[in-house]
């Protein structure tokens, strides 16, 4: 149906550009969708706006139409293109019959513009008539009419070049992230009474909300669930809000920006979960975020702000903000994110130091390693964060890492970047292993044990320090030390600079071991040609960058109170668990490769300087060694390969 409907892409074509058909395609689809599901009572709704007097009518005409929406315009698809000399007329004339409550939607895709656009191309009527010819749309459910929307969206997005972030979640994977955030809460779900409320402050066209509410629902059909979004993008945000007219879904989808605008203030959530666009600058609202940051954690970017180029973490620090205290019913959460949140920034940058408050708070439960190419725009690697402030008792202080890549199954047929799925079956598997992660990482015997890892929050500290090494010198002129000279800034607006290099030709080819030789050597030339000695501490040091040059069996290099100087080249840093003791940790780590090397020491105190920082390497941490194939095994299979090629080719000459 989704190909369907976006075959009017030929009606379009010469007079919009492909990245524009969107912005005819998605809004008449939705009156058309509308349009059919109103049929029923279309009559009725009439009757009963001809017989009431009053001016508040909307209620009563909702309960004709059996609908929380309603039209009073004496007009439907098919009148619209009966009159070929009045499509225009017509078409606004049943817009704006439309309860308050949809126009609001239709207001989002600037559906006036577009008519008079089609309207001036003269192909108002054609693409009119073909929505009006389409059928079924009104026997889709709500679930399958978020498929065809999504395509849709899809298409768009695709003809639109949007980049890899902006992207739809699949249905399989959303309902993977349900299950991970609902399967420990089962008890509480089945209990009677339940009132839960849900967030999705990316929410895109809504297929998380829904689907997140249709699994309470399974478990718990008596459970009262409320839906709250946000959704910058004002076609999806559409596409959200019409569909949650048609369930008379309770809850509030906001649009605007979540980082700007908050449109859920002072508000908490049961359970959270959102899939933020990878990668996707904040620039635009940096502003707004950084006079939040000024709150410290009265806000909600207490924790700090990550590089301006991705904005996840801004997400992440978000819905943290609208946990519910612990003591009342707590909060579960889940994020989609790529890889860049797990290691990006290095030690006490704005990334680390949000893990560490994240980590430090204990509210990271886990991280499960999804598949790629499981997304229509993007093949990328993807991990799912579950975080909440009610760990249960067993997984205080600890995190769950499992590694879920090897889950899925090749597509029959592509779409988009999309080429694996993850079936029914993989869910329930992965499903289960993250609710039995304690058991299945303590049973060395589970045949998923390599899977599951099991860690401490401190675990993923640690202290960087910097790794000292002597600068050791030899000195020497040569042709390209004068070159050096001659070009060195230092020495540039010296009066004595050319007479310098005069002097020092002489000793072209000379090489001292010491610094004191150089300077005897040098300096007798300097005198004997009448020259000028540098006097400053900027000359000077600008004729020695030139003369000297690293060498392993130089002399060491030391600082007018005789400490060693450092050589900047062989600076190194090591990142050291923030449990360990940095000392035992250098001399067994370092030292016994670098005898000469020592630890940076704060000046004033003489304590070792260290910058403290928070990572995930997952990928390390379920890196397995494949040793390299025997050199014997290729050679056989390349002399065979040679063999079938001489073969084939003399096939060819024969």
């Amino acid at each position: 149906m989704a190909n369907d409907i976006w075959s009017v892409a030929d009606l379009l074509r010469g007079d919009y550009k492909r990245h524009e058909y969107g912005q005819v395609i998605l809004p008449f689809t939705l009156l058309r969708r509308l349009d059919a599901v109103m049929a029923p009572t279309r009559q009725a709704v009439w009757d009963r706006d001809a017989s009431l007097k009053v001016q508040n009518k909307a209620r009563l005409l909702e309960i004709a139409a059996k609908l929380p929406f309603y039209n009073t315009a004496k007009q439907d698809f098919s009148t619209i293109v009966g009159d070929s000399q009045s499509v225009a007329k017509n078409l606004r004339d049943y817009i704006n019959g439309f309860s308050p409550n949809v126009q609001k939607i239709l207001e989002r895709f600037d559906l006036d513009n577009e008519i008079t656009r089609l309207a001036g191309a003269k192909i108002l009527y054609e693409v009119v008539g073909a929505f009006a010819k389409m059928r079924n749309l009104d026997q889709l459910t709500n679930h399958d009419m978020g498929y065809v929307f999504e395509h849709l969206i899809r298409k768009f997005a695709e003809d639109s070049n949007e980049t890899a972030g902006e992207h739809f979640t699949p249905r399989e994977v959303i309902k993977l992230m349900v299950n991970l955030l609902i399967a420990p809460d089962a008890d509480i779900i089945t209990a009677e009474g339940q009132v839960i409320n849900i967030l999705d402050p990316a929410c895109g066209t809504g297929g998380m909300l829904t689907a997140a509410e249709d699994h309470i629902k399974s478990i718990n059909p008596n459970a009262e669930v409320f839906l709250f979004g946000q959704e910058l993008n004002a076609e999806s945000w559409a596409v959200c809000q019409s569909d949650m007219l048609m369930r008379n879904q309770r809850g509030h989808i906001h649009f605007g920006n979540s980082f700007s605008d908050d449109g859920h203030p002072d508000r908490t959530f049961d359970y959270m979960l959102a899939n933020p666009p990878f990668g996707v600058d904040w620039k635009k609202v940096k502003d707004a975020v950084d006079d939040e940051v000024e709150l410290g954690h009265a806000g909600r970017f207490g924790a700090g702000t990550p590089r301006i180029n991705d904005g996840s973490f801004l997400f992440l620090q978000h819905m943290i903000s609208k946990m519910a205290p612990v003591e009342a019913k707590g909060t579960r959460l889940g994020i989609v994110f790529n890889g860049s949140p797990l290691f990006t920034g290095a030690a006490e940058s704005g990334e680390s130091k949000i893990r560490q408050w994240i980590l430090d708070n204990d509210w990271l439960e886990g991280i499960v390693a999804l598949p790629d190419q499981l997304f229509y725009n993007t093949g990328i690697s993807t991990y799912f964060w579950i975080v909440t402030n009610r760990k249960n008792d067993s997984l205080r202080g600890k995190v769950v890492l499992l590694d879920a890549r090897d889950q899925w199954e090749k597509m029959r047929k592509s779409f988009g970047d999309k080429r694996k799925q993850i079936n029914d079956d993989q869910i329930k598997h992965i499903t289960k292993l993250y609710v039995d992660a304690l058991k299945v990482a303590d049973d060395s015997g589970h045949p998923d044990h390599t899977k599951v890892k099991i860690f401490n929050n401190r675990d993923f500290g640690y202290r960087r320090i910097t790794v000292e090494r002597p600068l050791k010198l030899r000195f020497e002129v040569t042709e390209e030390t004068l070159v050096a000279l001659d070009n060195a800034k230092a020495l540039a607006k010296w009066e004595g600079g050319e007479a310098l290099i005069t002097a020092l030709r002489e000793l072209v080819g000379s090489v001292w071991w010491t610094k004191d030789e150089a300077v005897n050597a040098m300096h007798a030339a300097v005198a004997g040609a009448g020259a000028l000695w540098p006097g400053t501490a900027a000359l000077q040091k600008g004729m020695w960058g030139a003369v000297s040059v690293a060498d392993p069996d130089g002399e060491v290099q030391r600082d007018k109170n005789g400490n060693v100087l450092p050589d900047p080249d062989l600076r190194d840093y090591e990142n050291i668990p923030i449990d360990e003791d940095i000392a035992t940790y250098f001399a067994r780590e370092v030292a016994p490769h670098v005898p000469d090397a020592w630890i940076d020491r704060d000046k004033a105190s003489g304590e070792f300087k260290f910058k403290v920082g928070y990572e995930i390497p997952f990928t390390r941490h379920f890196y397995v060694y494949t040793p390299p194939r025997p050199l014997a095994e290729i050679d056989t299979e390349l002399r065979d390969l040679e063999a079938q090629i001489q073969k084939l080719l003399g096939e060819v000459t024969r």
